[in-house]
């Protein structure tokens, strides 16, 4: 595995990189906090446009003709620049399993929208409770869905849902038309950016063209999972970032405090993190985009990666002290992505849960 980018992969993540800061202002998690579709319209009109939207999609659909690890970066650069956006549910955890496991015409509708800019968001079955969530029976040829999915990200603002759900206590998807009748969108209170809902579903007619198979229930964990870790990547990267700047620039005793023993290794441990980080989450993101068995792999990304996101921000809170507690500054956003994020798809203990039932550890 050779983690280095190509020549096109440091031109997509500096461009990502560059735009999303300049759009930050107006489009990041302070700008948007209280808007209550939670993310940029006009951003979203930008990313149509550049082609992000169909940037791991195959041509014949409209997309670009790259892979999942191309748009990871671009997943990374908006937790970077802490942008809130439904690409990641759009592309990742609706997109990819499609791409995947999709019939050619399904591949042919769906995918040609999501790369023109359709919004859509998914619900996967609960990671640590397979066994909750939506049911859909048979009725003739078609399926009729019932339950609450729960927690689903940017689903008020989502033109389409691909909802996992069991038929006799097997996983199914159903891609649904978040307008049909039955559906009722219920905002939450929650810290996330990514202004989650639960999703009501009673008597929702689905027909059988619009249902995939058990492995594409499972592909949006997967996918999901491994985007949000690279979501975290980014995250925790500025933090450290901002963190070093902090160090370098506040003076205590005459000195900057970054010239203290305890604030480098601080700094130190984080670095070690983001690192750790990024190697886990990119060999998982690997193997995913060379369609190569990852559920291990994606289950040890998502365990650590929450985990070491979280550790980046309680260690950044404490070189900037009191400061980075205040309204004012960026860093408490931050620490409530890192909590939102490490919820998403399953938190560490359900992965590494996950994780020992896969090799057979009791």
């Amino acid at each position: 595995m050779d983690l280095s980018l190509t020549e096109d992969q440091e031109l997509i993540a500096a461009t990502a990189r560059e735009l999303l800061e300049s759009r930050a202002p107006t489009a990041g998690a302070r700008a948007m906090d209280g808007d209550p579709a939670g993310h940029s319209a006009a951003l979203w009109k930008e990313m149509v446009e550049l082609g992000w939207t169909g940037l791991a999609f195959p041509e014949e659909h409209g997309g670009v003709g790259g892979d999942f690890l191309d748009v990871c970066l671009l997943f990374e650069q908006l937790g970077y620049a802490q942008v809130p956006s439904p690409l990641l549910t759009s592309v990742a955890s609706c997109g990819m399993p499609i791409t995947r496991h999709g019939t050619p015409d399904q591949k042919e509708r769906w995918l040609t929208a999501l790369s023109e800019g359709q919004i859509a968001t998914a619900a996967p079955l609960p990671w640590d409770r397979p066994d909750e969530g939506p049911i859909a029976s048979p009725d003739g040829t078609d399926f009729v869905l019932n339950g609450t999915a729960e927690f689903v990200p940017f689903a008020a603002s989502a033109e389409s849902l691909l909802m996992a759900a069991r038929v006799d206590n097997e996983p199914r998807a159903f891609w649904v038309d978040a307008s049909s009748p039955g559906i009722a969108i219920r905002p939450l209170n929650a810290i996330g950016l990514d202004r989650p809902c639960h999703v009501e579903l009673s008597d929702v007619r689905v027909p059988a063209t619009d249902a995939l198979n058990a492995d594409a229930a499972h592909a949006i964990s997967h996918f999901g999972a491994a985007a949000t870790c690279a979501e975290m990547v980014g995250a925790a990267q500025r933090v450290l970032d901002m963190t070093v700047q902090y160090a370098t620039e506040r003076e205590q005793f005459g000195r900057p405090i970054g010239s203290f023993q305890a604030v480098q290794h601080h700094c130190a441990d984080m670095a070690i993190d983001v690192l750790g980080s990024r190697f886990i989450a990119y060999e998982a993101i690997w193997r995913l985009s060379a369609n190569r068995d990852a559920e291990q792999e994606v289950s040890m990304a998502k365990a650590w990666v929450s985990e070491a996101y979280e550790r980046v921000c309680a260690l950044g809170h404490q070189v900037h002290g009191a400061i980075g507690f205040t309204q004012e500054h960026d860093l408490h956003w931050f620490s409530q992505h890192a909590t939102s994020a490490s919820l998403s798809f399953g938190d560490g203990e359900a992965h590494y849960e996950s994780l020992a039932t896969n090799l057979n550890i009791p």
